[in-house]
């Protein structure tokens, strides 16, 4: 017998009922479902009896993070180093460090509020730990800008989890996603550090690197996004000291962003994952690009003459959190469309909203966060619609099948 799952079979009883440690029984719980698939199997009505349970799905949805997770704290050290000047003075290793101990506390924090909440609410309601948070709590400190501080972070975790998720009875009942809440509540109440230059990481981590900002000639920590802003017309995109970027600066991901968010190489890996293994829509992925990539293109043929209009089209698709929320966030199972063909309306809806959003609001040029939200919203109805759609079509053609009979007769 394997030595952990023997280790578990001999502490069990105590966190069983009527065990010292029942209080805890579902942390002992999520524990042991995670490592192992659960024994038990229904003993009445019609089931599918199959290991691959949601904490499953939501292991290979981390998995799938993981590319994007790496380089992001990869990038993290390579913008700092590039600011200060040192970048061919240090090696992979060195760049690589300052950006895993950048980002390893936003984890902890993220997994220690979310998961102690969970914790706490389950053994409220003498319930099971609800594995969703296993994705969310990866995401929320991936969609965030580097510097954002710890405290601020625990907020904005704990605000989501509990509003956006446990009001409406955990996971697979709530309606937004928890992640982009979670960001958005940041966002809105705590703008001045969504913005600006604070895309950079620029303090010293555990005796590596450190700089003052306002020491180096032409930093500059702003997005190509935030360049576009604040942009009257479309102009060359630089980096973050003054350096033209280069289509395949931003395809790999060397632009300052948010901490999982640059690099479309390391989030196609992650697309491929999840539909290799069923877990995302195609559907859903396909349709946001083309949605967005068509919305972009109509500003580029007809619309105003500013920056962001005016910037090349499949820009649009490679820039900001766009990629990243298309594979990561759209495809939701919770918050998303279930219907086949809800799923290319909620994913199109969602790449023209998220450019509309871009070019029509000066103030806001991240529009991927607002469109899967507001989309969230509305896919109960799309697949409403859909399914009377579909009853309606039936309807006709049993009709018409009757009135063939009749004629017959």
């Amino acid at each position: 017998m394997n030595p952990v799952r023997k280790l578990l079979n001999n502490v069990k009883p105590a966190f069983e009922e009527g065990g010292k440690l029942h209080m805890f029984k579902s942390v002992f719980d999520g524990f042991e479902t995670f490592l192992f698939v659960p024994s038990e199997t229904s003993k009445s009505g019609v089931h599918i009896h199959d290991a691959y349970d949601s904490k499953r799905m939501m292991s290979i949805v981390v998995i799938a993070l993981i590319p994007a997770l790496l380089f992001g704290m990869y990038n993290i050290g390579y913008q700092h180093f590039l600011v200060t000047g040192t970048l061919a003075e240090v090696g992979f290793w060195t760049v690589f460090l300052y950006g895993f101990f950048s980002v390893l506390p936003k984890l902890i924090v993220s997994y220690g509020v979310g998961l102690g909440i969970e914790f706490i609410v389950a053994q409220w309601k003498n319930d099971e730990i609800h594995e969703g948070f296993l994705v969310s709590g990866i995401l929320i400190p991936m969609i965030v800008p580097v510097d954002t501080p710890l405290w601020m972070l625990a907020l904005a975790t704990a605000f989501a989890v509990i509003f956006a998720k446990e009001v409406f009875g955990g996971t697979g009942m709530n309606i937004f996603n928890v992640a982009l809440v979670a960001r958005a509540f940041l966002f809105f109440s705590y703008p001045t550090k969504m913005s600006g230059d604070h895309w950079v990481a620029y303090g010293n981590v555990l005796g590596i690197g450190g700089f003052d900002p306002h020491t180096v000639d032409g930093f500059s920590g702003a997005t190509p996004l935030g360049q576009i802003a604040v942009g009257e017309s479309y102009a060359t995109l630089t980096n973050v000291i003054g350096q033209p970027l280069s289509i395949w600066d931003m395809i790999i991901g060397f632009i300052p962003g948010s901490i999982g968010e640059t690099s479309i190489i390391a989030i196609a890996l992650g697309a491929a994952l999840l539909l290799f293994t069923g877990v995302a829509s195609w559907k859903i992925m396909l349709s946001v690009f083309v949605g967005g990539g068509l919305t972009a293109f109509l500003f580029n043929v007809i619309g105003p003459n500013t920056a962001v209009a005016q910037m090349p089209w499949e820009y649009h698709l490679i820039l900001g959190g766009f990629a990243f929320g298309a594979v990561f966030m759209a495809t939701d199972p919770v918050t998303g469309s279930r219907t086949e063909t809800g799923k290319w309306i909620y994913g199109l809806l969602i790449g023209v909203m998220a450019i509309v959003i871009r070019v029509m609001n000066p103030s806001y040029p991240e529009g991927i966060m607002l469109a899967i939200l507001l989309m969230n919203v509305f896919a109960p109805m799309i697949d409403y619609y859909v399914v009377q759609a579909n009853i309606k079509r039936r309807m006709k053609r049993v009709k018409v099948a009757n009135g063939n009979q009749e004629s017959k007769k």
